[in-house]
């Protein structure tokens, strides 16, 4: 018999309420941009993760305005990934908004959010944690700002998407770490293919997050935006004046083309 994670949380009668909340968390799926969204908010998305980590490999993506660009323009090559993912939250004010102008209601569960609750949660739990992209340092700084957290941690090289042995070395960490959660921090597209590769395995357990710069923003690396600004929803401009040289392209250039997009899937009866 297949050696199954530990659950959470610890008891039997916390693990029934939690499969219970995450079961009344599980709300139809909303299409916009020919993409489902799973309606829910950060609370009930972590009892319906935390319910669901003892059995086979899932995961979570939480696409953003630049995300939907990257997809509708590529999607012969990012769409299956994006299709298979367990649970699918909307990480952008700007895209919520898009939506509602739209009459579609996406309720906002961003990445950065979701993963620093969960990591808490766990490290409340004492719980150990898979984490794919980061440095080492990345593992001790949350092993120190989380003291009952277990982190295990890898860290592929640059352009590992392009290398099936470096691709199968992520995959074998995951298998053999058995965490009962997975961090998935190696950017787009790339996470997206590698949780897609990691579900394939037929003993890969718990549960994935596709987290971008998440652990970045836990860590120290990179600073958050201000709740105000966060809720005002010019979170990307924080980010391209903390590093414009980098995100300029990304903000200026190509996350704009989200209104024609929008535009041109609005006039063709497809939104």
């Amino acid at each position: 018999m297949e050696k199954l994670l530990p659950a959470i949380p610890s008891s039997a009668d916390a693990r029934g309420s939690a499969r219970e909340a995450a079961a009344m968390s599980v709300a139809k799926g909303t299409y916009f941009l020919g993409l489902r969204f799973d309606s829910a908010s950060v609370e009930s998305a972590i009892c319906d993760i935390l319910a669901e980590t003892d059995g086979r490999f899932k995961y979570v993506v939480t696409p953003n305005v630049h995300n939907m660009v990257q997809l509708l323009e590529n999607p012969t090559t990012l769409w299956p990934s994006y299709e298979r993912a367990w649970r699918v939250f909307c990480d952008s004010r700007v895209l919520s908004r898009l939506a509602r102008l739209n009459g579609i209601r996406l309720p906002v569960v961003t990445g950065s959010d979701l993963t620093a609750r969960i990591i808490a949660r766990l490290g409340e739990l004492r719980l150990k944690i898979a984490v794919v992209g980061p440095p080492a340092a990345a593992g001790a700084a949350l092993e120190s700002q989380y003291p009952g957290l277990d982190v295990l941690l890898h860290t592929p090289p640059m352009g590992f998407i392009a290398s099936a042995q470096e691709v199968q070395k992520c995959v074998d960490f995951v298998v053999k770490a058995e965490a009962p959660l997975t961090f998935l921090a190696v950017g787009m597209p790339q996470q997206m293919m590698l949780a897609s590769r990691i579900a394939n395995h037929p003993r890969a357990r718990g549960v994935g997050l596709c987290i971008g710069a998440s652990i970045d923003f836990l860590t120290g690396k990179q600073r958050r935006a201000p709740v105000w600004i966060q809720k005002a929803g010019f979170e990307w401009l924080h980010r391209l004046l903390s590093d414009p040289r980098r995100l300029a392209s990304r903000y200026l250039l190509e996350c704009p083309r989200i209104f024609y997009l929008v535009w041109w899937r609005r006039g063709r009866s497809r939104l």
